[in-house]
């Protein structure tokens, strides 16, 4: 999970899913991670990820945020105006599916599928 500053809207329009989803596509492709069901909201997303090796997940997460901040800046003429997440992703361990929050958290995501699928 990563939350944005100030509650504010990394997400403003469709196309800014699809640009955080470009971006997710290809750490996926850097990195040894599965990713299952996740979920896009305006200000923030949660992501279902089961790393292959150890290290795997944190260096995804990081390149991930850095890259899809990079992009929105350039996007919306906000270089040099800081970072958009509040802090460092935040990952809680789960046993199984069956523990997952993510439907009873928010039943109404923008999207919550893996990438082409």
């Amino acid at each position: 999970m990563n939350r944005v500053n100030a509650k504010q809207q990394i997400f403003q329009k469709s196309e800014d899913y699809g640009a955080f989803e470009r971006v997710l596509g290809q750490g996926l492709e850097r990195y040894e991670v599965q990713i299952s069901p996740y979920v896009l909201l305006p200000n923030h997303w949660h992501l279902v990820l089961r790393p292959y090796r150890d290290g795997q997940m944190g260096k995804m997460l990081r390149w991930i945020t850095a890259t899809h901040t990079q992009h929105y800046h350039v996007h919306y003429h906000t270089a040099g105006e800081g970072h958009l997440c509040q802090s460092r992703f935040k990952s809680f361990p789960t046993k199984d599916d069956e523990h997952l929050p993510i439907g009873a958290t928010h039943p109404s995501p923008k999207w919550c599928h893996p990438p082409n699928s």
